[in-house]
């Protein structure tokens, strides 16, 4: 299975001929994704955990957050499977919206949610990351478990390092994240990170207070309207010109 080869590629070196066959096999996931999204609208990807329910608080305000986000004319993007993803994915489609899953290969296999248009099916986990960076415009990280931590704290560090810039953040659940943010403040306090580094980010109960910071944030970097230009297409959020 290709999750057994993945966990020979990280396990240390190997002949050469091996090292170029996942190299050529990691080029082949990034090509593959890249095809696939060219010509999505700007998309918004939202994280959280795969574990929960229908009846779950985080479940229905991440299905109103997609649904607001993709009345806006953006295109809803999330790790494909169930859980907070497929609450979003869900959303776009109750509005009609456009619906995508970057989906991941697991032992315990993740099956895609059935709220998409379409799925990018993945072996490696940092093809995805880059994907679902390089196609968004902001991120929304609801509750969830240790993927959803490092793709925040990539992220993070990717603005922080200037390697991405005016890149809207918000996390949704102040009682969930109570405990993280005071771990930031710790930071913050000792010096490891910037007293600047913390505006990196919103955190929030409401969505729709969450929904209004990433418009604002995008309408200062792209202009009011928005203005957002693919390779082919420029897109007016809510109306095409």
């Amino acid at each position: 299975m290709k999750n057994h080869r993945e966990a020979e590629f990280l396990g240390g070196k190997r002949s050469r001929f091996k090292e170029f066959k996942s190299l050529l096999s990691i080029v082949f996931e990034f090509v593959h994704g890249f095809r696939k999204l060219h010509f999505v609208n700007p998309c918004i990807t939202v994280f959280g955990s795969a574990r929960f329910g229908e009846d779950n608080l985080y479940y229905q305000q991440a299905r109103k957050f997609a649904q607001l986000m993709s009345k806006k004319g953006f295109t809803i993007i999330t790790g494909g499977g169930s859980g907070i993803m497929e609450a979003a994915n869900r959303g776009a489609k109750d509005v009609a919206g456009k619906s995508i899953g970057c989906n991941i290969e697991l032992p315990k296999e993740q099956q895609p949610n059935p709220y998409l248009d379409f799925n990018i099916t993945l072996n490696h986990f940092y093809v995805r990351k880059v994907l679902l960076l390089k196609y968004s415009y902001a991120f929304v990280v609801f509750p969830g478990g240790f993927g959803t931590m490092d793709e925040l704290f990539e992220t993070l560090t990717l603005l922080q390092t200037d390697k991405i810039a005016d890149f809207p953040v918000v996390l949704i659940g102040k009682d969930y994240w109570f405990n993280l943010l005071e771990q930031i403040d710790n930071m913050q306090k000792l010096g490891t990170i910037s007293e600047k580094d913390l505006q990196l980010f919103l955190v929030t109960d409401s969505v729709s207070e969450g929904v209004n910071y990433i418009y604002k944030e995008l309408e200062f970097k792209y202009g009011a309207p928005i203005k957002i230009k693919t390779s082919k297409i420029r897109w007016w959020l809510g109306e095409k010109a």
